[in-house]
């Protein structure tokens, strides 16, 4: 059996491997939150079922119209996050968590005051990546 953790499914992403059990992600691996559809950058760890990352949108900027097969948990520690998802808008401030259900088109955007900095968790179903709605 291999000591070597499992690739990660989202390049670039730190993977979990055994034994590794505390990860700083101001430190890992800084990567992309939807490289064609977001301007939001962070570290990110996968695990085995989770996929946790401290990511930063800068203010003014955001991620358009996207989903992906995961569902979603967005914890905002700074800034003012506005999302659209589904059908609902949704303003959301620090110590507030956003949910997005599995396969719901949703977009977000930092608002011009200030960047958004949040913690968010996904199932591990699907790598952190979604794909920009058409």
């Amino acid at each position: 059996m291999s000591s070597e953790p499992a690739p990660a499914r989202t390049p670039g992403a730190k993977r979990a491997g055994p034994g590794e059990y505390l990860f700083d992600l101001s430190r890992v691996n800084h990567i992309k939150g939807g490289p064609d559809y977001s301007s939001v950058e962070g570290g990110v760890v996968e695990g085995d079922r989770m996929i946790v990352a401290l990511m930063r949108m800068p203010a003014g900027t955001g991620a358009v119209a996207h989903s992906h097969p995961n569902e979603q948990w967005i914890y905002i520690l700074e800034g003012t996050f506005r999302a659209k998802i589904g059908n609902s808008e949704v303003v959301a401030k620090p110590g507030s968590v956003v949910y997005v259900p599995s396969n719901v088109i949703h977009s977000a955007e930092a608002t011009p005051d200030a960047d958004v900095v949040f913690f968010t968790v996904k199932d591990a179903s699907h790598g952190l990546h979604g794909t920009k709605a058409t």
